[in-house]
This record gives C-alpha cells, structure tokens and sequence, in this order.
C-alpha cells in the first residue's frame, strides 16, 4: 500500500509539472490527474466576474425578476466569455456557454487548452464534473387499506381542503428536474404545458440535458435515447415525482397536490447518472426556457416552482467547487422569483448532520424531509442541521409526506415508493397551491417558503443535534414542521400585497449564530453610508423591534431577541440610501 502510495504522489508531481504555479493553483488537482493519465477531461470553466442581481428585488413582478436577472446573466456571460471562446474554436473544441453561473462546460478539454485558458485572467478556476448516481427510491407493496381516489399524503397535508375552495393550482407553472418524464401518462397528459388543444409542442416546454451517455451505462439499453425532442424518461422516478406535483387522470387517480398546475420538465440523468454540468443545464433551461433546438431563450416561460429530487454528493465527487456553481444557480433563480424546492436526502440512519448532499444543504434551497402516515419522520429522512462553508444551517426547512407514496410510473400505471425524493413533490405542489390563491405572490420566494414555515404542523424528536434541541420547533429533523398547505393558503389570501422592500442600494448583512438558540446574535454590516435604523419584523413585516444607528460608521451590534418566541424573523436596515434585510431563525 505505501509503494502504491508514493507511486501516486510522483505521477501527480509529473502532472503538476506541465502547468506554472499559476496555472496549477487554476487547475483542481482532479483535473489535473486525468489530463495526466487520459491526455482530456470533462470539466467546468468558472470565471471570475459575477453579476450583482439585488436590483431585481426592487421588482414587483416575477416576469420583471425573470427578465432583468436573464438580461444581466447573459449579458455579462457573452462578454467575459469572449476571448475564452477564441481560444475553444482555435482548438476546435466543442462546448456549452453555461451563462446562469458565468461558465463553460468543455467535454472534451485537453492539456494544451487547459494551459491557455488558465493562464487567462478571466479564468478563476478549472473544475471536474463528476458522474453521480441517484440512489433509487424504495419501492413499497401498496397497502390496500390505504388506497383511496385521493392519496394520504394529499389529504394530511390540506390539499384535498384547498381544492373545495377552488384552488387547484390554475395559473401555476411547476418544473421537474429528474430522469424525464411519461408525458402521454394518463394522469399527465391534459397537465402538460405543452400539449395544447391535443396538438403537441415541446418547444419551451421539455429539455433534454442528456447528449452523451453515461460511460458506466449500456448506451443500448436507454429508451430515450439522446436529445430527446420529446418527454420522456429513462427511469420510474421523474414521471412518479411529477404524478405527485400534478397527477390526475380523471378516473379516480387523483395523485397530485396541484391539478390544476401545468408542468414542464427537463432530463439531467442518463437513468440515474447526472453531473453538475447536466444539473446547471437544466437549472439555466428553466430559467429561460428554449426551443427544441436550444435558441432563443424566453425568461417569461419560466417556471414558479422547480421541485429537485436528486443529489450531488462528495462521496461520488462532488465537492466545494463544483457545489459554489450549483448554489450560485440556486440563488440566481431565486432572484428570478423561481422557488427551488430540494428533497433532503435519505441518509437519516446517519443520525444528525446526515444532510450532506447538495443541494440540501445550501442555505438558499428549501430542503424537504419525510414522514409517515402517522405523522412521523421517516427513519431514511436525513437530519441536520446542515453545514456550509463553516456555517450551521438548520435543514430540513419543513417535512411531508414521503414514505409509501403511490404515484405515475411510465407505461400509464401506477406505483408506491418512499423516500425524500417523494416528500419533495408535495411542497413543489403546495407552492401552486398557494400562488393560486394569491397571484400577486408569484415571484415571492421569502414570503412563499415563510408561509409554509410558519404554518407547519409542529413536531418533534427526542434527538438532539449539535446543540439544537428537537423537543422544540423548528428543530434539525421536521425542520418547521410538517406542512399544512390549507393553513398557508388562508394566511396567503391574507396577503394584499408581497412583504415590501426599501427600493435603496443593498447593503450586504451577516448574522451570527443563525439559527439562534439563546436569544443573542451579533450583526455585522459593515460601514454604513449614513446613519439609520436596524428592524427586527416578523414574516407579514409587522414591526417588532427598532434600534437607531446614530452613526454612519456603524459596523457591528449584539441583538437581544429572548422575548420574541421561536420562528421566523427578518432583520432590516435602513441608512440613507441604501438598506439591508435578512432572513433569522430563532429555535
């Protein structure tokens, strides 16, 4: 073993000898070791220029959001990117502009490019993109006694309540990022947005990401083959997570949380095998949805929910880098006013912190746990809190049902699976649900993810985690609690307008800790233009404290929140012309 050992450290000094210091420091050492043994890689060009996108929080509307945060994305993309592209068609090396990130997938990178384009300025780092397996659902016998037109998981949540009023997710566009989708499935059909009047038109409506084959599959055995111009899935699970957002066939299958929503979909898996390039291929495709032949791009047919079931884990090579680009994708589609719902893994035998896959663990997804149909957490769930970047993070945000859900499976049948990937689904729905009853929320993601936090169903656990009680909510395995979609149905119609913003200059805020568990956490701002004012509000944004900041070089302050009961609150400052709001979570 030591042989082996040392003989890897030498090939790997071979390897870091063909760049400069410089260009080695660009280049992850992964990349680096199959440039050396393979002589290409497939790997990930990040730029160093990032585009601001706080301006669009001053927009009211999602298709406002939707157009400045495509408008500046692209735009900055197309500029920096140029002198790269120079040096990609001098090599003739074919690649794709991933613009939601600021970034290049190269397919086929080989050692003389990698040197050239790490010795460019632009170029912050050259990254790996690994292949990473979806852990399949468990498949469960269907218990007869549980069968019913509408599925337990739709009634314990509210759903089913929600529709007597009328509200069925009408005027909702959800998104699926999964191994495809049946979309001739009987319970699917009359819900895709692209098929209108029976006459089919996949353009804006369906994107394939997958153009290559896995190289751990049998390219013969896919039935979809490649760039698929329609619909369709490789595997149960894309078409069993949609059934779950918007299934119905009208002969009593009544599956989805959200039948009146219409859904689009895109395939980031070769039957189960994804990578981070097909995962920001997707998450760019639903920012501004394509034709068929991947032009002319269109913010306004993007989706208000995308629900993600599906895992980038380091134990398959994910890691820091390759994760910074997912989570920069999440928060870009964020400003575009799109809620991103991510299932939170099904590591829970792992005990606490077992939310260790992004997405669900970046503080901008909204993670999703499992329960039961006695209300308890499935044993699979994984816990938290989560860490990112040497932050803790309280995962999941909520719960919902996701042990033994009966849903679509390709070839119009029907099939029972557990895991988060089907607790996911019904939050994705639920959001529908919500905006449905209130249009004027479309494009809210805070408020929206906050209505459904603060109108959970309490639970609790006897675990504790990293000093965060469960005996108390929220807490690190329910997060907020299981979600009771009617209860944020009524509090959403309560709503006459979206929380407001300040229209000022953003001033960037840290909290810590966050979560809190004593009541004490520190602010920190920075130097502030003028002075002003620092607001503790609760999620309607009514006014629960004020602190004036008498000086303009106000730069840090310890905040007493131990008379203000456990939830959620956003801390707001306003100094002159510019204003910071940030989201706390007191447990």
């Amino acid at each position: 073993m030591k042989h082996i050992i040392i003989n890897a450290f030498y090939l790997f000094g071979i390897a870091l000898g063909c760049f400069s210091t410089a260009q080695a420091q660009k280049i992850e050492r992964e990349v680096q070791e199959m440039l050396h043994t393979r002589g290409h890689v497939e790997a990930i060009v990040m730029l160093a220029e990032q585009v601001d996108l706080s301006f669009a929080q001053q927009l009211s509307s999602k298709e406002a959001k939707g157009a400045y945060v495509f408008q500046k994305l692209k735009a900055t993309a197309e500029r920096s990117q140029a002198p790269l592209w120079k040096i990609l068609t001098d090599a003739k090396l074919s690649a794709s502009p991933l613009w939601i990130v600021n970034a290049i997938f190269i397919p086929n990178l080989d050692q003389a490019s990698a040197t050239l384009l790490a010795a460019h300025p632009a170029v912050q780092a050259i990254i790996s993109n690994p292949h990473t397996y979806l852990s399949p659902p468990r498949m469960e016998t269907e218990m007869a006694s549980l069968r019913s037109s509408v599925e337990w998981g739709i009634e314990k949540i509210g759903a089913a309540a929600v529709w007597a009023k009328g509200i069925t997710g009408q005027g909702v566009v959800i998104a699926g990022q999964d191994t495809g989708c049946d979309w001739e499935h009987p319970a699917l059909v009359k819900k895709y947005r692209g098929n209108v009047e029976a006459s089919p038109n996949h353009n804006y409506n369906w994107h394939d990401g997958i153009s290559k084959y896995n190289p751990l599959n049998n390219d013969t055995l896919n039935p979809c083959g490649l760039n698929s111009k329609f619909p369709c899935d490789d595997d149960n699970h894309g078409t069993h997570t949609m059934g779950t957002m918007v299934g119905d066939d009208g002969a009593g299958n009544q599956i989805g949380v959200a039948p009146g929503a219409r859904w689009i979909g895109c395939r980031n898996m070769d039957r189960g095998w994804g990578s981070p390039a097909s995962y920001l291929d997707c998450f760019q495709w639903f920012l501004a949805p394509t034709d068929l032949k991947n032009q002319n791009p269109n913010p306004k047919l993007a989706p208000h929910v995308i629900n993600n079931s599906w895992g980038c884990p380091d134990i398959e090579g994910c890691g820091p880098n390759n994760w910074k680009l997912m989570e920069r994708a999440i928060i870009n589609l964020r400003a575009a006013g799109v809620v991103v719902v991510v299932s939170a893994g099904n590591s829970g035998s792992q005990g606490c912190g077992s939310v260790d896959d992004a997405p669900a663990f970046f503080p901008q997804s909204f993670s999703i746990g499992a329960t039961n149909i006695s209300d308890v957490i499935a044993r699979f769930s994984s816990r938290g809190p989560a860490r990112w970047q040497d932050t803790l993070v309280l995962k999941p945000n909520v719960s919902a049902p996701g042990q033994a859900v009966r849903s679509a499976v390709p070839g119009g049948g029907f099939a029972s699976f557990s895991g988060t990937s089907m607790a996911g689904p019904h939050v994705a729905g639920a959001v529908a649900l919500i905006i449905s009853a209130n249009p004027a929320l479309a494009g809210q993601v805070e408020t929206i993810e906050t209505l459904l936090e603060k109108t959970a169903v309490s639970l609790t656990d006897t675990m504790n985690c990293s000093g965060l009680r469960s005996d108390r909510s929220p807490n690190p395995v329910y997060g907020y609690g299981r979600i009771n979609v009617l209860a944020a149905v009524e509090e959403a119609q309560r709503i006459s307008t979206p929380v407001d913003t300040p229209t000022q200059q953003k001033i960037a805020i840290k909290i810590s800790p966050n979560p809190v568990v004593d009541g004490t956490v520190l602010i920190e701002v920075g130097t502030l233009p003028d002075a002003g004012k620092l607001e503790v509000l609760d999620p309607a944004g009514r006014l629960l404290q004020r602190h004036v900041l008498p000086q303009a070089n106000f730069q840090s302050k310890n905040l007493n929140l131990e008379a203000l009961p456990m939830g959620t609150y956003f801390v707001r400052i306003v100094a002159g012309g510019a204003y910071g709001y940030q989201k706390i979570v007191k447990i």
